[in-house]
């Protein structure tokens, strides 16, 4: 998709703070950071939220899980524990069209989060 920012990230026409990469997604720091590890992480094909899951392609979100725990371990927050936040849709708080996950921690997690 042209317009969408985290498409140009992925593609790097945007630059980021690049942490993990592969041939399916690509994390990076988030620009607004809501907790002391705060890593956004999108696959490189465009799919607009959880919504765009299917059969076909549900092995991405496996994927996003396990390159999750690589990071955590990478950030030392793998053992003191985290939060993985999904955003679905204008209700849910999804504010970027493009489907991510919010990797936070390195501080004790409140709810509600903030």
């Amino acid at each position: 998709m042209s317009d969408c920012i985290f498409c140009k990230i992925a593609k790097k026409e945007i630059p980021s703070n690049i942490v993990y990469e592969d041939d399916r997604v690509l994390a990076f720091k988030d620009i607004n950071p809501q907790a002391p590890v705060h890593i956004l992480i999108i696959p490189k094909i465009h799919l607009t939220s959880l919504m765009d899951i299917n059969e076909e392609n549900s092995d991405l979100v496996s994927h996003i899980a396990i390159v999750t725990k690589k990071i955590a371990a990478e950030y030392n927050i793998d053992q003191k524990g985290f939060r993985l936040v999904n955003n679905c849709g204008k209700e849910g708080g999804q504010t970027v069209f493009h489907l991510h996950f919010h990797l936070l921690g390195g501080r004790m997690m409140t709810w509600p989060p903030g």
